[in-house]
């Protein structure tokens, strides 16, 4: 991913601006951010539990001490012993070992990591996020030189400006991405469904951080007008301006009659957790439980709900489609719809980023990034490495992919292309249009009358 602050991370590791959430009842101390990510900066944290006893630790620190020690005094390169480099390298290693998503960060990436999401930003346009051990592509962002580059979700990343990305973790990564707006990255990735791989040289480009795209009616042109109106809007995203943005897209459809909506959240990486509860505010009652979080201490538990005073829009059935690159917030909005009964799940199992980072700073301006808890649907599932399974199971081919991810650089599309993609049928949004003209189809019919019984 290209590092802007997904968590996807995001997060899928996405960054957003440090935002306050609203505090839901029983949640302490938490601030949400991006994809399924919250950060903590400062305050108070768990007690040692090891504190008053004679700790077990004592052991496993004389041998820390004893090989920094031998390290310094004898290592052959002095210049690569220094004490900053060391403990840096063994706090590394330490966080690594935890999960993909823990890490140690020094000066220059904590400063990142708190700095707001920008409007635009130089870049490739990829999220990632390790999965299986390995570094892959989460989704491709709108209008970005990996779009055009015909890069799917699920693509592993294996190499970038030569280094192998096995070696560095997704933040190193992300910052080789970024960049000065036409210098050029080289890449090599590997697509697991073709089993190919293949180099590429991208240059990066200023990438603008849109969310809402496609708002239209579906099969309004069908037998003259006559099905049932079916809305259709796709999120790419979620950031500051989603929710609003996708009011005012709302608004304009249900002027025209929309009588059931398709969301499209397929390769959504995620965003902030704040604007993924915004959005469910759209559709479920005020005080709705969207999410929950669970952790080893009592500041980690957290209930996050809609707003008291949401005021929810009509309540027309809702079809969500999703797949394995719908992640983090996606994958919250996808859970608590589908628990609450508001809104079915179309399409595959989504990723599974389902995990609290908190970011803790350390004396010396450095930080850690430490998972300490999950989420959970309003139905107590466990999102994270289990995903959302979809009501409606519907599989695209690799082949279909590569056509639903060309249709969303349409622009840039020669001839050939534009003909290829003529001919292209969604299966999954086919399905959730189907299920939802049939539901409305059904609602719309008159309720029986009572019923006559014969006399004799």
């Amino acid at each position: 991913m290209d590092h802007r602050s997904q968590s996807s991370s995001a997060s899928p590791q996405h960054w957003v601006p440090k935002r306050r959430l609203r505090k839901a009842r029983h949640c302490v101390g938490l601030v949400g951010f991006l994809g399924a990510m919250a950060m903590s900066f400062g305050g108070a944290h768990a007690a040692d539990p090891d504190q008053g006893k004679e700790s077990p630790a004592y052991g496993p620190l004389s041998i820390l001490s004893k090989v920094l020690q031998l390290v310094r005094q004898d290592y052959v390169d002095e210049a690569k012993v220094t004490y900053p480099a060391l403990i840096s390298a063994a706090l590394r290693g330490m966080l690594a070992g935890l999960d993909p998503h823990s890490q140690f960060l020094d000066a220059r990436e904590f400063k990142a990591v708190q700095e707001d999401t920008r409007s635009r930003f130089s870049g490739v346009g990829l999220v990632l996020s390790q999965k299986d051990g390995r570094l892959a592509v989460v989704s491709v962002m709108e209008d970005s030189p990996g779009l055009r580059a015909g890069i799917l979700a699920g693509d592993h990343l294996l190499k970038v400006d030569g280094q192998l990305t096995e070696k560095l973790g997704v933040n190193d990564v992300a910052t080789i991405l970024r960049g000065d707006a036409g210098s050029v990255v080289k890449l090599v990735l590997y697509r697991p469904s073709s089993r190919e791989t293949w180099e590429l040289e991208l240059s990066r480009e200023a990438i603008k951080l849109a969310s809402v795209f496609d708002a239209k009616l579906l099969g309004e042109d069908k037998d003259g007008g006559g099905e049932p109106k079916v809305g259709y809007v796709r999120l790419s995203q979620f950031n500051t301006t989603t929710a609003a943005e996708l009011g005012n897209a709302l608004a304009e459809l249900e002027k025209r009659g929309m009588q059931a909506l398709v969301l499209d959240l397929r390769n959504n990486p995620g965003g902030l957790l704040e604007s993924a509860i915004e959005v469910a505010a759209q559709f479920l009652p005020p005080n709705s439980v969207v999410v929950s979080t669970e952790g080893r201490v009592p500041s980690q538990n957290c209930v996050y709900r809609t707003p008291e005073k949401a005021a929810p829009r009509p309540g027309y059935p809702i079809a969500l489609v999703v797949n394995a690159g719908s992640a983090s917030a996606a994958e919250i909005l996808a859970g608590a719809l589908k628990d609450l009964r508001r809104a079915i799940v179309v399409g595959e199992t989504t990723f599974g980023k389902g995990s609290v980072q908190s970011v803790i700073p350390l004396p010396d301006g450095t930080a850690i990034r430490l998972t300490t808890a999950k989420y959970l649907t309003p139905g107590r599932q466990i999102i994270h490495e289990k995903g959302v399974q979809p009501t409606i199971r519907a599989v695209l081919t690799p082949e279909q992919e590569r056509l639903l991810a060309m249709r969303h650089r349409s622009e840039q599309l020669d001839e050939k292309e534009r003909a290829e993609l003529a001919s292209f049928r969604d299966p999954q949004l086919d399905r959730a249009y189907e299920t939802l003209k049939a539901v409305v189809m059904f609602s719309a019919r008159p309720a029986p009358g009572p019923s006559t019984i014969p006399q004799k």
